[in-house]
């Protein structure tokens, strides 16, 4: 059986430049492409060595996403989430749903386009 691993995820956002700068200060990720894409568009690849999120914007995104349709959030894991809470409120977003539980403690955010995302630590 192949053993798999998520190489990227790729989203479509209203101002990829926004989110790259979200993405890098709360994970410590890096800039890893940047270019035009498909249908006019432009995209910027955000991560690590291993894996990154493609944040895609054409003329035909809008933003304004529905939660749950079909994406009902992405989840990153952190190592400090104190300081990761401080981050993303920071880039003028709000932090809900608070949880300690297992198996570890989290928090949510929506961010610019209503994509919502979770922050996990397991520590």
């Amino acid at each position: 059986m192949p053993t798999g691993r998520l190489e990227h995820a790729n989203i479509s956002v209203t101002d990829p430049d926004r989110s790259a700068a979200l993405l890098v200060d709360l994970l410590g990720w890096h800039e890893r492409w940047k270019g035009p894409s498909m249908n006019g568009g432009r995209t910027i690849h955000v991560g690590s060595g291993d894996a990154y999120v493609a944040l895609y914007t054409s003329a035909e995104v809008r933003g304004d996403y529905a939660k749950g349709n079909p994406l009902n959030h992405i989840a990153f894991e952190v190592d400090d989430l104190p300081s990761a809470e401080t981050i993303v409120k920071a880039h003028g977003l709000e932090p809900f749903g608070h949880g300690d539980y297992e198996p570890g403690r989290r928090f949510y955010f929506f961010d610019w386009d209503g994509i919502e995302f979770e922050v996990v630590s397991y520590e």
